[in-house]
């Protein structure tokens, strides 16, 4: 809704738009709404522009386009108000922008549009596997993405995640802690999903038990008979450990973060 000088600030700057192919100046804004400085214009301005009625075209002074006018019965009324004599001329054809259909008027006055009610078939059932599908798995806890921490062994929670996130085999959650891994894209807070498993592949993001009492996620090299645990993070040392102090207890396929 437009207040009363919003209302005959449009109108004003139609006509004279209409008469004479140019917007008229502030200082004649000014007078024509009977206001006692330019600044309440700039306002007005603003305010219509924001209201996506008018626009102001780039690098041209006093250049305004209408976009859109008030509804017919408003602008009459506010038009009869301003200028007296409107009455006793024809309508102008005035701008009739293409609109989406909708009921814009109940929105702008905060009243709910409701949908009439139709029956309907209920949606077909998703299938497997699908992101809609939400399953369940244990969050053991946090993971240290960084300095290693005591293994994990808190089944109590569960995490909710999209079916096709998991494979076939046994899943589980962890919440990292740490930035060692953020060139990799896991940031510290973040959830990370893991498929449970023994072995993984040269280059694979794992859960590594450190020494049967250490657990950390990093990035699995094998160097000889040597393990390497790599980060992604220039900041922290890759660990080399003997191949009988490194049980892989998952590698990463998945992750979800809360902003």
């Amino acid at each position: 809704m437009l207040t009363k000088k919003q209302h005959q600030l449009l109108l004003f700057i139609q006509e004279r738009l209409e008469a004479t192919g140019v917007s008229p100046s502030f200082d004649e804004m000014k007078d024509a709404l009977d206001l006692k400085s330019k600044s309440g214009i700039h306002r007005l301005i603003t305010a219509l522009e924001e209201r996506g009625f008018i626009r102001r075209l780039p690098h041209r002074a006093r250049a305004l386009e209408i976009l859109r006018t008030p509804d017919a019965s408003s602008a009459a009324k506010v038009a009869t108000a301003a200028h007296p004599a409107a009455l006793d001329r024809p309508a102008s054809r005035g701008f009739t922008p293409n609109v989406i259909p909708g009921n814009f008027a109940r929105a702008e006055r905060g009243e709910e549009e409701v949908a009439p009610a139709t029956a309907s078939a209920p949606p077909p059932p998703l299938p497997a596997g699908s992101d809609e599908e939400i399953v369940e798995v244990p969050m053991k806890g946090r993971i240290a993405a960084g300095t290693p921490i005591e293994a994990l062994r808190d089944d109590s929670a569960k995490v909710a995640i999209p079916g096709s996130m998991i494979r076939a085999g046994e899943h589980y959650a962890l919440e990292v802690a740490g930035d060692s891994m953020v060139d990799a894209g896991i940031l510290d807070g973040d959830t990370v999903i893991i498929r449970r498993c023994d072995t993984a592949e040269n280059g694979s993001i794992v859960v590594a038990l450190v020494d049967e009492h250490e657990v950390t996620l990093k990035r699995l090299r094998r160097r000889g008979s040597a393990v390497a645990l790599e980060p992604a993070n220039p900041n922290y040392e890759t660990r080399i450990f003997g191949p009988d102090q490194v049980q892989i207890q998952g590698c990463l396929v998945g992750l979800m973060r809360k902003y």
